[in-house]
């Protein structure tokens, strides 16, 4: 994915489907100048980590 559409993603009020490492994620935030996006698992809310903006997919 590339930072641009990570960045329209996590602002936008609609869920896309977005996979890290086989796992569908929420991206909370996006730091574009970095390449890094700060997500969560969906159903993990509190398990948050930092990743490449282009490790993750979209579905």
């Amino acid at each position: 994915m590339d930072a641009q559409r990570a960045q329209e993603i996590s602002s936008s009020p609609d869920m896309a489907n977005v996979v890290f490492n086989g796992e569908s994620v929420y991206i909370e935030h996006v730091d574009q100048q970095v390449g890094i996006a700060t997500i969560h698992p969906m159903n993990d809310p509190n398990k948050k980590q930092s990743v490449s903006i282009t490790s993750l997919e979209e579905q």
